[in-house]
């Protein structure tokens, strides 16, 4: 296993690793998990040997004085991103880090200076990129399929406890100090760096947050408009305090022959012109990120370009923090 050519190291081998990254980096050419790191020993004890990895440790001091590691994947909440990510570009591993990149647009910054200045290689697991149904997505719009793009509507709408979020984490991400800023800072990610994949960096944008439910502690509000190139107009709605029965995952794409609609959290796309209508279903990889460990792998042996690079998830950041502005 240790003739590998990328040799993973994973710092807070938590649920989301456990079937949506982890076997994936076993599962990928010249691509091997080494060794598993959390705080709490006994957990990183168990992973380790449910998942046949070789190496566990509790400190990420000692994961990273491994000289058999050469790339090192950053699974823990948010607010631990920046200084993992700078540690580990130091002891000059590469890096794969979990959406947000950083806590805000400060932190995300400073981070690709850090990038720059050790000449390092990271990559953020915006890993929906990589899936077949926004690559269709993608695909589409550059063929010009419906025609040209008017305006981008979308809404996630969810309760208080969405529907979409890893079970039994819901703690940290409703404390700003671990996620960010509620629901918004996890979900919204995905969404938001798939408008930077389809319509490149924005010309502008503006938004705001607002705390609705007396109960909440973080914005379970949120609304934004971006202006893309080319009089692309995004519109974005997030809410968390709906009833289940008025949950929402859409976004629409809407041209000047026809429209694009699809759920970022789902499988299926429809495209609608003025004479047809077609709807193309996918089924995901057994292992989400599978797709994008891949491309990271290849960028990593030099095989390939950034698949999600520090630059674009700065300007993410920036979007963020804009929305995320509370009135």
């Amino acid at each position: 296993m240790e003739d590998a050519k990328v040799r993973w190291g994973i710092i807070g081998c938590g649920d989301v690793t456990e079937k949506k990254s982890g076997p994936a980096f076993n599962k990928v050419k010249d691509s091997r998990l080494l060794a598993v790191m959390r705080r709490d020993a006994a957990k990183a004890a168990d992973y380790a040997h449910r998942h046949q990895v070789p190496h566990w440790y509790s400190t990420v001091e000692d994961m990273l004085g491994n000289p058999a590691l050469n790339a090192i994947y950053i699974a823990t909440p948010p607010s631990s991103h920046f200084d993992y990510a700078l540690k580990a570009l130091e002891a000059r591993k590469d890096v794969y880090v979990e959406k947000p990149v950083t806590l805000n647009a400060h932190e995300a910054r400073l981070l690709l200076d850090v990038v720059r200045k050790t000449n390092g290689k990271l990559v953020v697991a915006h890993y929906r990129r990589q899936l077949p149904l926004f690559l269709k997505v993608k695909e589409l719009l550059d063929a010009g399929q419906i025609g040209i793009i008017r305006t981008v509507q979308l809404r996630l709408w969810q309760s208080r406890l969405p529907e979409l979020v890893t079970k039994g984490a819901a703690d940290w991400r409703t404390d700003p100090a671990i996620s960010g800023g509620g629901y918004f800072f996890d979900l919204a990610p995905h969404q938001l760096d798939l408008m930077l994949y389809f319509f490149g960096l924005p010309i502008s944008f503006e938004g705001f947050s607002q705390i609705q439910d007396a109960a909440s502690a973080v914005a379970d509000h949120t609304t934004g408009t971006i202006l893309f190139e080319h009089q692309v107009v995004f519109n974005g709605s997030w809410c968390f305090n709906v009833r289940q029965e008025d949950h929402v995952d859409r976004c629409e794409i809407i041209g000047s022959r026809g429209k694009i609609s699809f759920s970022i959290f789902g499988n299926l796309v429809t495209v609608q012109s003025d004479d047809e209508e077609n709807e193309f279903v996918f089924e995901h990889p057994e292992h989400i990120q599978y797709p994008m460990i891949a491309s990271t792998v290849a960028f990593f042996e030099g095989n390939g370009p950034n698949p999600a690079p520090m630059e674009e998830a700065l300007t993410l950041m920036e979007i963020i923090d804009c929305f995320a502005k509370i009135k």
